[in-house]
């Protein structure tokens, strides 16, 4: 049984970590700056679970945290999440996310961990010059968000070379299911249908990105912790598919029949405005080749979970 420190712990992701690690008896503690009904139901069920309240920024906490606890590894999920979050926020997303990061690293060298998975995010790509990429594309990150999530990510190189970290990334992308906390495709499509609500969007038909179900993306982190030794510190857990949004929007109406859904055309754009650059599917030959990650829900048998979940109140 390993002890794994999950920061984040309450988070989207981040709790399905620490579920998914639970349920094969390891001790998880997870770290983060408050509780959710979803982390008091994991810690009422599993022993094995403990909650550490605490800021990622503040230094003497993580410090203490990984002093005390001896995690045998670390799997760092704790972030400001999202393009439109960091552009409300910039200070606020480097802190975290950079600073955050270094304040792990840097415990983690003090106290003798030796291995971390690391969340990391196609952001750090920024505009995708094909429509499949692999881990050798191009990082030319544009927003506050994919920049930090890269700087993690050299910030990580340098501790792997200088101190002999093992620091993997799992880059996901748009991940999806039960338990998405922030209003965009496809749970804004899939909240309207289930509620029998009207939900026409203005433009964004045409945009393609590769949306990832909450149970593939955590399976794939965990893949990624159990591999003995690597052989590279970048894995896609995606799909390696990017269905378009008028796609997702025909595949929740077969699926909810009666939902009145319609997107139109053009470029996506986020809650702010904010246009979304050209993305696509992330390839994950790598992964499937080194891990044995193999996604379980494309979109159509995501997006049909998805919907169970939500009709059950789980959404």
């Amino acid at each position: 049984m390993a002890r794994i420190l999950v920061t984040g712990g309450s988070g989207f992701i981040g709790g399905g970590v620490v579920k998914a690690l639970a349920e094969r008896d390891d001790h998880v503690i997870a770290f983060d700056i408050a509780r959710t009904q979803r982390l008091d139901a994991m810690l009422a069920q599993h022993g094995n679970v403990e909650f550490i309240q605490g800021e990622i920024t503040e230094w003497p906490q993580v410090m203490t945290i990984v002093q005390a606890k001896k995690p045998d590894a670390v799997i760092h999920c704790a972030a400001i999440v999202g393009v439109t979050n960091s552009l409300a926020s910039p200070i606020g997303t480097f802190r975290v996310n950079v600073e955050g990061s270094l304040n792990v690293f840097e415990a983690m060298r003090l106290f003798g961990v030796k291995r971390a998975i690391n969340l990391s995010s196609e952001e750090t790509y920024g505009v995708f010059e094909k429509d499949l990429i692999d881990e050798t594309h191009a990082n030319r990150p544009i927003k506050p968000y994919g920049i930090s999530k890269y700087a993690v990510e050299r910030l990580a190189c340098d501790y792997a070379f200088a101190y002999g970290l093992e620091i993997i990334h799992a880059r996901t992308c748009w991940v999806y299911g039960p338990g998405l906390p922030r209003p965009r495709v496809p749970k804004i499509f899939v909240d309207a249908a289930v509620a029998g609500r009207k939900l026409h969007l203005l433009s964004g038909g045409d945009f393609r990105v590769d949306h990832v179900y909450i149970d593939d993306c955590v399976d794939g982190i965990v893949k990624a912790l159990d591999k003995p030794k690597h052989s590279y510190d970048i894995y896609h857990i995606a799909t390696g598919e990017a269905p378009s949004l008028a796609e997702i929007v025909q595949i929740v109406k077969e699926l909810v029949p009666g939902a009145n859904l319609a997107i139109e055309p053009g470029p996506y754009r986020f809650i702010d405005g904010t246009e979304a650059v050209h993305k696509g599917a992330l390839d994950i030959s790598r992964a499937r080749a080194e891990l044995g990650y193999q996604p379980r829900y494309p979109i159509r048998k995501g997006l049909a979970a998805y919907i169970d979940a939500t009709r059950a109140g789980r959404g």
